[in-house]
């Protein structure tokens, strides 16, 4: 394969976008480009990072944040190094301008632009700061409508980020569902507590499933949960360990041994996100053959399979409670369902299709 570059937002906190992109670097040798890095996060993951190279510092807390990044990107020059310049942050499309061919693997075609607006502008933005963040989002969706034209090919990580590519960047995208390692997840036994695993941000909707907990004070729930420097992230994981239950605990940047032994020693995953492009935790829980609990939105439509995997649910306290039950009784038989479908995403397959796509641009040079 020729030389690669991977092009990434920001690699400070990993999360489900981050691993993948370090999984993928792994298994392409390429090398990553990205602002702010976190060695100590990434090595957590079992992760090198001789390979990883930043283009400058960007600040924690938005818009400032994302817009250096997207400025970085825009006048990165890579003077031809690479033969194929993969990008997979929705940030860093403007890097399409002066690296070439460019392929984009998007996970959620710039929520924050799109469909995290209201929600941004209604629970984050303050009354005083609405209109400069209306006239900063409309900037911004011009300068990445223009930024897509110049990449070649699109990439996406479920049908449902495909329908937000058609939708807001007016362009066709490939499905390529992200991988999971399964030779690094292996199956374990039930143990005695769910487990949830998320970014500490609001759409997440982890206060859901403190209240569903707080209604079942005889199980016990993990949270994992990995949060960004930036000033709203902190103010929500402070109101999420104020409101919590004492049967919930919350665990922050763990490595990536004490997740694997996580998710092999729980009942489930339960996860609550209303708006996921497609869920990398379910796939991960597959392959400790672990049954998963999952919003009926998004990309959980694509990889839960109800009453066989896990159950979908709608996001109602009694629903959740109704699946985590009904979970607890049907275990063995979701937990052999759930093994299987983790097979689906190998890694391995999942690199040689991006091989693939990225030699098929190549040729159409």
């Amino acid at each position: 394969m020729n030389k690669i570059a991977i092009l990434t937002n920001f690699l400070d906190n990993i999360g489900g976008a981050e691993k993948l992109t370090l999984a993928l670097a792994k298994e392409l040798k390429a090398d990553i480009y990205t602002t702010n890095i976190s060695k100590e996060n990434i090595k957590k993951m079992g992760f090198d990072t001789d390979n990883i190279y930043s283009i400058g510092k960007v600040p924690k807390n938005p818009p400032l944040r994302q817009e250096l990044t997207k400025r970085l990107f825009k006048k990165l020059d890579l003077k031809k190094k690479y033969d194929s310049y993969l990008i997979t942050g929705d940030w860093a499309p403007g890097a399409a301008l002066k690296n070439q061919p460019c392929t984009w693997y998007t996970h959620s075609a710039l929520n924050e632009l799109w469909d995290f607006y209201e929600l941004s502008r209604k629970e984050i933005v303050p009354w005083y700061g609405r209109y400069a963040y209306d006239l900063w989002t409309f900037y911004n969706r011009r300068a990445i409508l223009k930024y897509t034209k110049h990449v070649k090919k699109m990439l996406a990580n479920s049908e449902n980020t495909k329908n937000k590519v058609r939708k807001y960047l007016k362009r066709k995208a490939t499905v390529i569902h992200p991988p999971v390692d399964t030779q690094r997840i292996k199956p374990g036994k039930k143990g005695d507590y769910w487990l949830s695993i998320n970014r500490l941000v609001r759409h997440k909707r982890i206060e859901d499933q403190l209240k569903t907990f707080k209604e079942l004070p005889n199980k016990k729930l993990i949270i994992v949960g990995t949060y960004e420097n930036a000033t709203h992230h902190k103010e929500y994981k402070k109101y999420l360990e104020h409101i919590k239950p004492k049967n919930v605990e919350f665990k922050n940047h763990i490595t990536d041994q004490e997740l694997i032994k996580l998710y092999q020693n729980c009942i489930g995953l339960i996860t609550t996100s209303q708006k996921e492009d497609f869920g990398m935790t379910v796939i991960e829980a597959y392959a400790a053959a672990k049954p998963v609990v999952a919003v009926a939105r998004g990309g959980y439509l694509e990889t839960v399979k109800n009453n066989k995997t896990g159950y979908l649910v709608q996001p109602k306290t009694e629903e959740y409670k109704k699946a985590i039950e009904k979970t607890e009784r049907n275990y063995q038989r979701l937990s052999k369902h759930a093994l299987k479908e983790s097979k689906k995403y190998d890694v391995n397959r999942f690199a040689n299709r991006v091989i693939l796509e990225l030699k098929r641009k190549n040729k159409n040079e």
